[in-house]
C-alpha cells in the first residue's frame, strides 16, 4: 500500500475576512451593550478601524477631487465650443462686412462715373465671364439686346474707359477692352489737344502695366509725362472726352515728325467686376478705330 503523506489543508482567506468581520461586529456590539468605552476593545477599534476610515475618507476626497476635475474639464470645453462658434460666426459676418464694403466702393466708383459724363445715359452691367489670363481684355457682362445693348456701345468703369461692345445676345453683351492687342483708339492729350492712336499691349501692360501710342505730332514739344489722355472728337467708336489714361513715356520717332510712348491707363485691368455702359452709339460710317 502506498502510504499518504498528511496535508495541511490551508484556511481560504474568505473565511478568515469573514471570521474577522463577526469578531469585529461582536466586539462593536458588546462594547456598546456594556457601554464599555476604554480597554482594549477600544485599542482593537483604534487600530482596525481609525487606518479604515481614513482610508475610506482618503478615497471619498480623491473621487470628489476627480469629480470636480471632470466637471471642470466639462465645462472648460464647452466653453472653448462657444468660443469657437462665435469666432465663426464673427468671421463670417466680418468677411460679409468687408464684401459688402468692397461692393460699396464699387458702387461709389460707378456713381461717381455717372456723374462724370452725365450726358451720356447708361446701363450698369455685372461681368459674369472672361478670357483666359489675368486681365480683362475680353470678357462677357450680364446684359444684352433685352437692356438696350447694341454692338459698338462703350463700356467705362473705375475712373474711365474700358472698351467696346463686340457682340451681344439677349441677355449678355461681349466686351473688347482697350488693352486688348487688337485694340486700336483714338485718342488726345487734353493739354495740347494733338491727336494720336492708342493701342492695346498686353506684353506691356503684363511687365509695365501700360498701353502704347503712335503717330503723336508734338512739333511743339508740349506734351510731358503725366499729361492725360482721353478720347478724341475725331474717334469713329468712342465717345468724346473719356479719360484713357496719363502719358507714362515719350520720345520721338526715327522720322522726327511723330512720337510714340507709353500711357498708364486709369481702369484697374486685373479687376472689372461691375461696368457701366453707355447707351449712346457713335457712328460716323467710317471704321479708322476699333
Amino acid at each position: 500500500m502506498k502510504g499518504f503523506r498528511n496535508k495541511k489543508k490551508a484556511i481560504p482567506t474568505k473565511y478568515i475576512l469573514l471570521t474577522l468581520t463577526i469578531v469585529c461586529v461582536s466586539a462593536i456590539l458588546l462594547s456598546l451593550t456594556l457601554n464599555i468605552t476604554g480597554g482594549p476593545l477600544n485599542s482593537v477599534a483604534g487600530y482596525i478601524f481609525v487606518p479604515m476610515q481614513r482610508g475610506i475618507n482618503n478615497l471619498g476626497q480623491n473621487i470628489s477631487a476627480k469629480a470636480n476635475d471632470f466637471r471642470t474639464l466639462g465645462e472648460v470645453l464647452a466653453e472653448n465650443e462657444k468660443l469657437k462658434q462665435q469666432n465663426d460666426e464673427l468671421m463670417t459676418q466680418l468677411n460679409t462686412i468687408m464684401l459688402e464694403g468692397y461692393e460699396l466702393e464699387n458702387y461709389r466708383e460707378l456713381f461717381e462715373l455717372d456723374e462724370k459724363y452725365p450726358s451720356y445715359e447708361k446701363v450698369a452691367a455685372n461681368v459674369i465671364a472672361k478670357d483666359s489670363g489675368n486681365w480683362f481684355h475680353t470678357f462677357t457682362i450680364d446684359r444684352g439686346t433685352d437692356n438696350g445693348l447694341k454692338v459698338g456701345m462703350n463700356v467705362i468703369a473705375g475712373s474711365g474707359l474700358v472698351g467696346i461692345i463686340t457682340d451681344v445676345g439677349p441677355n449678355y453683351a461681349k466686351v473688347r477692352s482697350i488693352i486688348d492687342d487688337s485694340s486700336n483708339v483714338s485718342a488726345m492729350v487734353t493739354t495740347t489737344q494733338d491727336n494720336f492712336n492708342v493701342s492695346g499691349d498686353l506684353e506691356a501692360l503684363s511687365s509695365d502695366g501700360v498701353i502704347t501710342f503712335s503717330e503723336l505730332r508734338d512739333t511743339e514739344n508740349k506734351v510731358s509725362v503725366g499729361d492725360p489722355v482721353v478720347t478724341s472728337y475725331v474717334s469713329d467708336q468712342y465717345q468724346q472726352g473719356i479719360l484713357i489714361g496719363y502719358i507714362a513715356s515719350i520720345e520721338p520717332n526715327a522720322n522726327n515728325l511723330t512720337k510714340s510712348g507709353t500711357i498708364t491707363p486709369v481702369v484697374d485691368f486685373e479687376h472689372i467686376q461691375e461696368v457701366l455702359v453707355i447707351l449712346d452709339i457713335k457712328n460716323t460710317g467710317k471704321n479708322n478705330d476699333n
